[in-house]
């Protein structure tokens, strides 16, 4: 399995809209929604701490720890490192060619089994022994 390099962090509309300003410089828009990319994160408690990695404004990394009430999170998505993270368009594999079906394919070679052959009911021709345990032995033979 590969390592977690991160979690993208989504909130709810009303979330953003109560968090106003303050939440916009560490926001991120994607074609999912605005989100915020975090390093770690800990949801065990009232508030879900984010920490992330930031710059100040001599270019200096620093560690940034941002608190949300867990109500304001939709969604938690982890970015693992063996793969490009987004929600843009994947390439998908070529899909092999089908054979052809219709008036150009060749046709089946077993008969169709989807549909029973009518056939009357037989009732069974000895009928199951009925009674309590001790007389379904042999029938007693007539004089």
């Amino acid at each position: 399995m590969a390592e977690v390099t991160g979690f993208a962090v989504f909130f709810f509309p009303q979330a953003l809209e109560a968090l106003g300003d303050a939440i916009k410089p560490y926001l991120q828009d994607g074609p999912a929604g605005p989100h915020i990319l975090c390093n770690e994160i800990d949801t065990g408690g009232a508030l879900i701490e984010m920490t992330i990695e930031a710059r100040d404004r001599e270019g200096k990394t620093v560690e940034l720890q941002l608190m949300v009430p867990t109500s304001m999170v939709r969604m938690i998505v982890s970015a693992r490192g063996e793969a490009a993270f987004g929600f843009g368009p994947r390439a998908e594999a070529p899909v092999p060619a089908l054979p052809p079906v219709g008036p150009t394919a060749e046709p089946a070679e077993a008969p169709p089994q989807a549909v029973p052959s009518p056939a009357t009911p037989q009732a069974p021709s000895n009928p199951p022994p009925s009674g309590p345990p001790e007389t379904l032995g042999d029938a007693p033979k007539p004089e």
